[in-house]
């Protein structure tokens, strides 16, 4: 995530740097860090941001779970499936994705981000 994407984002969840610090359980300075370029952003942080977007109010009514966009064949062996968050298939470790099985979980957000049914999400 670069610093541009996460001043978007902060800005799309309508939250001030203060707001947002409290929320990420970070320092303001971090915030400001983050926005300017001056830290590299934390993939735990670039996760909860997503989770965030995400999962704003309104956002999940009418959301088709990854399992069925994707017709897997072995859903009823996946996290997604077992804890029915089709829509974070993306934040859940060890899901069964032909893409991303056996991919740590950095390269797993790499992998989803490019990923019809992550951007679907943020759209």
């Amino acid at each position: 995530m670069t610093k541009e994407e996460f001043s978007l984002a902060r800005k799309k969840l309508g939250k001030t740097q203060k707001q947002l610090a409290e929320l990420l359980g970070v320092s303001l300075k971090t915030i400001h860090s983050y926005e300017q370029g001056w830290r590299t952003i934390p993939s735990h942080i670039e996760r909860h941001i997503y989770f965030l977007l995400i999962n704003q109010r309104g956002r999940r009514d009418s959301l088709q779970p990854c399992w069925e966009q994707k017709n897997c064949a072995v859903k009823d062996q996946c996290p997604a499936w077992e804890f029915q968050s089709g829509h974070l298939c993306w934040f859940l470790c060890g899901t069964l994705c032909e893409c991303t099985h056996d991919v740590p979980q950095k390269g797993k957000l790499a992998i989803c981000k490019e990923c019809a049914i992550f951007t679907n999400l943020l759209s």
